[in-house]
């Protein structure tokens, strides 16, 4: 098979880190909402289940299919969303089931009628570029300000970072991420109590279907996963020059969702943080082998997924600083390519420059995160600055 072949281990790490980084920067909050339902450990597990093979069969099945890497990710704000309107309403469990269904429905007709893809085609490459951006550099500031806690350990991995890049630049994150682990180790700062190997097993929750919780959990749901989840999925594909059907993979990520939901999984879409890491040099030097990385992510979602407890357990036991040292250094290699191609075309260089500090600022405006509001007044800066050029 031709990917035995074409995998190596940087493209291994590459995936490897995306898990870690993509799992443990929110897992607390999709732990957040469940226990916002009254989960019991049991469903709990079987969250872990539904969303840990969701991920990796969307994501593996794909990237060997079309030789592309092919990211899907859980929808972070679409889990903070779920974890508030279950406080304010009151929902039961079967009621956001219900909703989960629903919004996975919506999903897939988005992907069905090409709708979604349509208005991404008509975003230029600058703003798509800077959307990009913006939802990365967060990560790479908090990669430099874990500094403020965990000062040793991020000078140690920059420096190995740094000197790798100079000499063994196709290994240096993973030679960053070992020298990491070990010296954390070292110090004895890994907590591994939560470790309790077992299989997950999945346990079905018949959905109900409400006026309430449509209203109040499934359309929000929908709304936030596709603004701040799809649409900078869809700028990373764009932003690192891959040619993918966009509209089959939503299509895919609604049924999957829409499969999934009476097992937990609440909005499966695609990633753009994980996404940038395995779909960039760092990943694999051949931009057609990089695919590999993203089945490599897959296979480590399934494992999440089959033995949820136990992986959970592990992950979780990296230091946070660890986490987000070792993500703001994976992603400044696409950090850079991203606001290079953004800035790039003069005409297009402020309207990109306000999309990118829009996405960066976090505003959340009735309740839509600042992906979607960095998309929206870029694109308003870019029709402003034409009609009065075409006008003079």
């Amino acid at each position: 098979m031709a990917f035995f072949k074409d995998i190596n281990l940087s493209a291994t790490t590459a995936g490897f880190v995306a898990v870690l980084v993509g799992f443990t920067s929110s897992v607390a909050i999709v732990f957040q909402a469940a226990q916002a339902l009254h989960a019991t450990p049991e469903q709990l597990t079987s969250w872990m289940w539904a969303l840990g093979l969701g991920m990796g069969l969307c994501t593996l099945l794909p990237s060997l299919w079309l030789r592309q890497p092919v990211m899907i990710a859980w929808s972070t704000p679409g889990a903070a969303v779920v974890a508030t309107a279950a406080v304010a309403g009151g929902f039961s469990m079967p009621e956001a089931i219900g909703a989960f269904m629903a919004s996975g429905a919506l999903i897939a007709l988005c992907g069905i009628t090409g709708l979604f893809e349509r208005v991404m085609g008509r975003i230029p490459v600058a703003i798509a570029a800077a959307l990009l951006a913006g939802v990365l550099a967060r990560f790479g500031l908090n990669g430099f300000a874990a500094a403020q806690s965990a000062l040793p350990l991020v000078l140690l991995m920059l420096a190995t970072y740094l000197l790798a890049r100079r000499w063994l630049p196709r290994f240096a994150v993973v030679l960053t991420l070992l020298v990491a682990i070990a010296f954390v180790a070292a110090r004895g700062e890994f907590t591994g109590a939560g470790i309790v190997f077992s299989l997950a097993k999945p346990v079905l929750v018949v959905p109900s279907f409400t006026w309430a919780a449509m209203v109040s959990m499934a359309l929000p749901l929908f709304v936030v996963t596709m603004a701040s989840q799809n649409l900078p999925g869809v700028a990373a594909i764009r932003a690192a020059g891959y040619q993918m059907p966009i509209s089959k993979l939503i299509t895919i990520t609604g049924l999957a969702t829409l499969v999934l939901a009476p097992f937990g999984a609440f909005a499966l879409c695609l990633s753009s943080i994980t996404a940038a890491i395995c779909m960039g040099p760092e990943a694999h030097t051949d931009k057609a082998k990089r695919y590999t990385a993203a089945a490599a992510c897959g296979i480590f979602y399934v494992l999440i997924g089959l033995f949820g407890a136990a992986i959970t357990g592990v992950l979780t036991a990296f230091p946070r600083e660890l986490i987000a040292a070792i993500a703001g250094l994976a992603l400044l290699g696409t950090i850079g390519g991203a606001l290079s191609t953004a800035l790039h075309d003069p005409q297009h260089r402020e309207a990109a420059t306000i999309t990118f500090l829009v996405t960066l600022s976090g505003v959340v405006i009735a309740g839509v995160g600042s992906a979607f509001w960095g998309v929206v007044a870029g694109a308003i800066a870019l029709f402003v600055q034409q009609y009065r050029r075409s006008i003079v």
